[in-house]
């Protein structure tokens, strides 16, 4: 099914109020990057949110950076990970505990909260170290339990601890689209009446939780803001596209040989001849021959 919304992430405000909402939708990256990595239909669909989910919190960038939503249990899914960047490069992986049985009704149909189990919910903001920036950038993270039911619910709850704003989010995926829905409650700066202000969330939140999963799939993001706020006045943004892109590379491996430093990788080599490093994100594959070795460490080594 072809949707002209397809990656895709849309913002949007409402003028007579301060409230603010963002809509996006995966198509074809959300795909490829399947594509990478074969998971059951559950931890595929999970992938998905936590894939529109980073979309959309990638819009609290402001500089050159990555935006990563990070989950880490003690169910079958260990860590479940996806990242965003300034560029709206887009990636996700999920790791699978090895000594934990995903069973067949776990990966049709098993829930956040089965998948995951006791665990935490992390969103890092990682700066890019620049000239620019005169490296003063810091790195941000904030940690929430994973409480709820749903990542809407465990994201819901840490906008709530970390920024105090009202947030709702609503996120549905399948095997060929991942879409995410947001809206936020502004610091007052319209409205002086803090009961009209209420009033207005009130009504924008009774109208978004209309939703369904099937409309954020199935309908481009005009369709689906017509029908929530056809009586609202909402004031739509240019569009930003959102594609697939892996940041790995051969130089990104080289460092981080460099970084094991030069006894452990001349050991690497003594024990398997060369040595391979594969992405788990994209299974971009980089071999390093003997002779690459020796350049990399300016000198000799044992093999």
């Amino acid at each position: 099914m072809f949707m002209p919304s397809n990656d895709l992430l849309n913002r949007f405000i409402f003028d007579d109020c301060d409230i603010r909402g963002e809509l996006v939708t995966l198509g074809e990256s959300y795909r490829e990057i399947l594509n990478h990595n074969i998971y059951p239909p559950a931890i595929q669909k999970l992938l998905g949110e936590f894939l529109a989910a980073v979309g959309l919190l990638s819009s609290t960038l402001k500089f050159d950076g990555v935006i990563i939503l990070q989950a880490r249990g003690e169910g079958a899914i260990s860590t479940i990970m996806t990242e965003c960047n300034h560029h709206n490069n887009i990636r996700g992986i999920v790791r699978l505990r090895d000594e934990v049985e995903l069973t067949e009704t776990l990966a049709q149909t098993g829930s956040m909260q089965e998948l995951l189990g006791n665990g935490v919910l992390v969103i890092t903001i990682e700066p890019k170290r620049t000239e620019n920036f005169g490296g003063k950038l810091e790195r941000y993270q904030g940690v929430v339990p994973l409480e709820k039911e749903t990542l809407a619910g465990c994201l819901e709850d840490y906008f709530q601890q970390s920024e105090q704003l009202a947030t709702r989010l609503w996120f549905a995926a399948d095997a060929e689209h991942a879409s995410g829905f947001l809206i936020q409650a502004l610091p007052q700066q319209l409205k002086t009446n803090a009961d009209e202000n209420r009033d207005h969330w009130e009504t924008i939140e009774t109208l978004a939780d209309t939703i369904t999963p099937d409309e954020l799939l199935g309908l481009d993001h005009e369709q689906i803001l017509y029908r929530l706020f056809h009586e609202q006045p909402v004031r739509v943004f240019e569009p930003t596209q959102v594609q697939f892109a892996c940041s790995c590379s051969r130089e990104r491996s080289e460092g981080a040989l460099l970084a094991l430093g030069k006894d452990e990788v001349e050991q690497l080599l003594i024990e398997k001849g060369t040595i391979d490093i594969d992405c788990q994100f994209c299974n971009q594959h980089y071999h390093f021959s003997p002779a690459d070795v020796r350049v990399l460490l300016g000198g000799k080594t044992l093999h």
